[in-house]
């Protein structure tokens, strides 16, 4: 029997993405403000989450359910060791730790592979889905607030191996419409990808504090310079 997957989780998943979008992290960077350590924290914490998923899925690969949505060209473990790379130095591997909010969803991964591998494919619609859909956009949003050059930190949103992103989206779609499950599979699906929603939000959330602190330097930096100039200007005229 076969359910329709995408619409469920697409309808399902409506309010969470909402919501998931009006955290103050993500509505920051969309429109344009991000500064670099809470950035390279979150693709700390996006590395240590894609490289479970992919282990879990590698080795679940034959699996009745997860071999239909098994798109090793979706993997983006080794995109973000570059990143990592450029925002830490060849000693990335020492520096990035991984937060309290990242260890509880990469526990999460790690125990759905051994218990219901095929909700794993809530994660899998979660994660990629989303990176194939606006991951463009955000790479030159992360490029213009962060300065930084072609091929410089963002090679996560970057799917080197996919030529046409909207063409692949529809056969991933297609691919979940197919799969083996019963309804009552789906909506654990669907319940899942709303968890995924939340552990999502929970890691944005973390990085708040430091956000909110690197805009205040900013805010203080440009009224301080404003006053400088300010009476540089007025004793000039005196």
């Amino acid at each position: 029997m076969s359910v329709n997957l995408a619409t469920m989780l697409r309808e399902g998943t409506r309010k969470s993405h909402t919501m998931a979008e009006n955290v103050g992290f993500v509505k920051c960077f969309l429109k344009g403000v991000v500064e670099k350590e809470s950035y390279r924290k979150l693709v700390t914490n996006l590395y240590f989450v894609y490289s479970a998923m992919e282990e879990e899925m590698e080795k679940l690969k034959d699996h009745p359910i997860i071999s239909k949505i098994y798109y090793p060209q979706l993997n983006r473990k080794h995109n973000l060791e570059k990143d990592l790379y450029f925002y830490f130095g060849a000693n990335w591997r020492e520096e990035a730790k991984l937060s309290e909010a990242g260890e509880a969803y990469v526990q999460r991964i790690r125990e759905i592979a051994k218990t219901q591998p095929e909700l794993l494919v809530a994660h899998s619609y979660t994660r990629y889905l989303g990176d194939l859909s606006g991951g463009q956009i955000l790479k030159k949003i992360a490029q213009r607030a962060m300065n930084l050059g072609d091929g410089e930190g963002t090679a996560f949103y970057e799917f080197q191996d996919i030529s046409d992103e909207n063409e692949f989206k529809n056969k991933y779609r297609q691919a979940m419409d197919e799969l083996p499950i019963n309804l009552a599979t789906a909506e654990q699906i669907v319940a899942e990808a709303n968890d995924a929603f939340r552990m999502n939000m929970k890691l944005f959330q973390d990085l708040e504090g430091n956000l909110i602190k690197a805009i205040g330097i900013m805010l203080f930096n440009t009224l301080t310079r404003r006053r400088t100039r300010g009476s540089t200007e007025l004793a000039t005229a005196e």
